[in-house]
C-alpha cells in the first residue's frame, strides 16, 4: 500500500507573528495526521484497537523550511518503520501545499506504543493491528 497520505488543516491561531505555523502547532498537525491514520483509517479497515489506547513514547521533529499559513490544508505522508510486537515508529513528511508536491517543510518520527488504558500498562499489538500497520511499512522487514 505504501505511505498513508492525508491532508491536515492549519488553523489561523497556529500562526506566529511572522505568518509561519508555530513549531509547537506543527506537532499538533502531526497528531491530526496520526489520528487520521491510526483511528479513522484503521477503523475503516475494521481495526479499532489502536483508537482505544496508544501513546507517543518519543517524538523528534526536523524543520526544513517555514510552514506558511495560507488557509489551505497541507499534505502529510506517514510510513511505518521498526514494526515490533509492542511498538512501531511513524515517519512523517510534511509538505507545504495540499497536493504533496510542495516543498518538504518538516519531517518527524514518533515511537508509538499500544497502551491498555483500563489496566494502565503497555500492551502488545494484535495480529490485526500489525497487519494494518504492515501495509504502510517503509521497508526493512516486519520484526
Amino acid at each position: 500500500m505504501g505511505a498513508f497520505v492525508t491532508e491536515v488543516q492549519p488553523r489561523w491561531s497556529d500562526m506566529d507573528a511572522f505568518g509561519h505555523v508555530n513549531h509547537a502547532n506543527t506537532v499538533t498537525l502531526l497528531e491530526d495526521a496520526r489520528v487520521a491514520m491510526l483511528f479513522v483509517e484503521a477503523a475503516r479497515h475494521g481495526v479499532d484497537g489502536l483508537a482505544r489506547g496508544m501513546v507517543v513514547a518519543r517524538l523528534a521533529v526536523d524543520y526544513h523550511a517555514p510552514l506558511l499559513f495560507t488557509g489551505e490544508p497541507v499534505c502529510v505522508r506517514i510510513a511505518v518503520r521498526d514494526l515490533k510486537v509492542a511498538s512501531f515508529v511513524l515517519d512523517y513528511t510534511v509538505h507545504g501545499g495540499r497536493s504533496g508536491d510542495g516543498p518538504v517543510v518538516a519531517s518527524a518520527q514518533t515511537l508509538m506504543a499500544p497502551y491498555d488504558v483500563a489496566n494502565t500498562r503497555p500492551r502488545r499489538l494484535t495480529e490485526t493491528e500489525r497487519d494494518f500497520l504492515a501495509a504502510f511499512h517503509a521497508g526493512g522487514g516486519v520484526a
